[in-house]
């Protein structure tokens, strides 16, 4: 039988000496393995486990909750936000009203680049919007990401290097593995119908699509918010406001360079 990985997650409530060795040892008695441990947030401490047996973790889950002290906060198959979680040892915050829209400040770059490089890793369709103020770094996080993806990256439209608006692909251009990036501001303010035509061409793609700006790119397609699977919102500082009048100015006019091939 194929084993299975779970997560658990508990919080400290006496952390005293030979806590964490207790539960290792009721772990190996019930015959699951730790794969991965890791403080989290707020003296939660969250683990990746495996295990043949359902019933195994149904068994811990009851012995864990006659214990006074640690409380059980989580114990379930892995979800991504999980993962990324032991490995950097905080969560990933989603917006209380929309929990497709997950916040991080420029500090978590790491973070930001190894969940954005899992979500590639996800063969077939996926579209997801980065939002963010000029120079926090949306775009060099994108192409890290596809770097540690392994995945190879296209700019559709960009001021990475210069202005640059694509009207067409290469034939080798076309594949599920690549990375299409868009940016809003410029295809609205450059593009022309032949753009838009690529747009919608590659927008069926069983591929990814990561579109920057997203509220600026739906003001000029017939998509919608609700087309995309996730929206990251990258910031400075957890107060920073992204505005998107001084957006659209200084996105459009930090490069001088332009390019429509």
């Amino acid at each position: 039988m194929e084993r299975v990985e779970w997560y658990l997650e508990y919080e400290n409530l006496k952390n005293r000496p030979g806590l964490l060795g207790e539960i290792a040892s009721l772990l190996g008695m019930l015959s699951i393995n730790i794969i991965t441990i890791n403080g989290v947030e707020n003296s939660r401490r969250g683990m990746l486990l495996l295990s043949k047996y359902d019933e195994n973790i149904m068994r811990l889950k009851s012995i864990l909750s006659t214990m006074d002290a640690i409380k059980v906060h989580k114990i379930r198959k892995p979800k991504l936000r999980d993962k990324m979680a032991v490995r950097h040892g905080k969560y990933i915050h989603t917006d209380s009203d929309d929990r497709k829209t997950i916040r991080f400040v420029r500090d978590e770059l790491g973070l930001l680049v190894d969940f954005m490089a899992e979500l590639y890793k996800v063969e077939g369709h996926k579209l997801i919007g980065i939002r963010g103020m000029p120079r926090v770094g949306k775009t060099e996080s994108i192409v890290a990401a596809s770097v540690s993806a392994n995945k190879r990256w296209l700019f559709v439209s960009s001021t990475m290097i210069k202005q640059t608006v694509r009207k067409s692909l290469i034939e080798g251009e076309y594949n599920p593995d690549n990375i299409y990036i868009i940016d809003g501001v410029v295809s609205k303010r450059k593009a022309n119908e032949q753009h838009w035509q690529l747009i919608r061409e590659i927008m069926q793609l069983p591929t990814i699509k990561v579109v920057e700006h997203p509220d600026i790119f739906v003001q000029s397609t017939e998509y919608s918010l609700d087309d995309f699977d996730y929206i990251i919102e990258l910031r400075t500082d957890e107060n920073e406001e992204i505005t998107y009048e001084t957006v659209e100015k200084q996105d459009f006019h930090q490069q001088d360079g332009f390019s429509m091939f």
